[in-house]
């Protein structure tokens, strides 16, 4: 199969998506590489129908990889995930909105260009989550105890960071009271794993990341999300509030971190999502509900451990030789 995947800056050096990209040229598979935000792209040769099985995106917020995703969409190429899932969710005040309005358990959530509007909120929902709306990989995110620190300045995230939030629009939602550990749920096409890691919220409290068991309540919420925004890579940040589980990010393509095999699992989610298509808006009951169907196909009680992962057959011929393309190989970009 011949992929193109998008990787933005930040990722340039990350095992996720590059490690992936590896395996899959290890595979035999042709896998072409775009840096959008360090290179020039030939859009007229790059994008067309045919060109490619599928596009694949490693992005970062407002970065310029999603605009090129969106365009291959509209050539009629397969994108992974489907383009309109990733806007669903990289977008955190869209996705509040989607998730509510589908029943999916997520906090209260306001919006506000400037963090001192929130001031308006009953001081009995304080503490607040400020964030911004398009940030991603917890950045700029912070706990507002009281209306009068909502001016108080965010944490410096780094000069030049492309993954950096702008001045666009914030959302905030009051605190989940939570032991400082938060449950991040991967799902790779549809098998999902639960691990624990420490909330950015709580950075002293020590939390050894780990595989963990997997509810029913905590599949079913993960399962649901995945029909809710068509999406077959993501992962889930939930919080075990008192009321039960609380979800508070929503991620495309994720690290995959403890997922067993996670390389091998991803690259094959890849070529298995490239052949097949992906679940896209196809996927997305019109009341945004899980089907009865759906709701049987749930995975078990708990996480079991994952039986050694046997790599993809081959193709039965090499590949012929790559045409001259505006592509970079993976370590041209660097």
């Amino acid at each position: 199969m011949r992929l193109c995947f998008l990787v933005e800056e930040q990722y340039r050096h990350d095992g996720m998506p590059l490690d992936v990209i590896r395996q899959l040229d290890a595979w035999g598979h042709q896998v072409d590489v775009l840096w959008p935000g360090r290179s020039l792209i030939s859009l007229s040769d790059a994008i067309q129908a045919g060109s490619h099985d599928a596009w694949v995106l490693k992005t970062v917020s407002g970065g310029p990889g999603l605009t090129l995703l969106e365009a291959a969409a509209t050539a009629g190429l397969t994108t992974v995930n489907d383009v309109r899932a990733i806007r669903g969710v990289r977008d955190k005040a869209l996705a509040a909105v989607i998730a509510r309005g589908t029943g999916l358990p997520v906090p209260v959530t306001y919006a506000a260009a400037r963090p001192e509007e929130f001031a308006e909120i009953p001081e009995t929902e304080f503490p607040l989550v400020v964030k911004p709306a398009d940030g991603s990989s917890g950045r700029a995110v912070r706990l507002v105890a009281t209306p009068d620190r909502l001016r108080d300045p965010a944490e410096p995230t780094g000069t030049g960071d492309p993954g950096a939030p702008g001045d666009g629009l914030l959302i905030a939602q009051p605190y989940v009271p939570n032991s400082g550990t938060d449950l991040k749920v991967y799902s790779v096409a549809g098998e999902l794993y639960a691990t624990e890691r420490c909330s950015p919220l709580h950075p002293a409290h020590a939390v050894r990341e780990r595989q963990v068991p997997l509810t029913p309540e905590i599949a079913r919420i993960t399962a649901e999300i995945g029909t809710v925004f068509g999406l077959d890579l993501y992962g889930v940040d939930i919080l075990l509030g008192p009321e039960g589980p609380v979800v508070v990010d929503i991620n495309d393509f994720p690290s995959f971190r403890q997922v067993p095999d996670a390389v091998a699992r991803v690259s094959a989610a890849i070529l298995d999502l490239a052949r097949n298509g992906t679940t896209g808006a196809a996927g997305r009951p019109a009341n945004g509900q899980l089907t009865a169907g759906q709701a049987g196909a749930m995975p078990s009680t708990a996480t079991p451990a994952a039986p050694p992962f046997t790599a993809p057959p081959a193709p039965p011929v090499p590949p012929a030789p790559r045409a001259p393309r505006p592509a970079a190989s993976i370590g041209g970009g660097r």
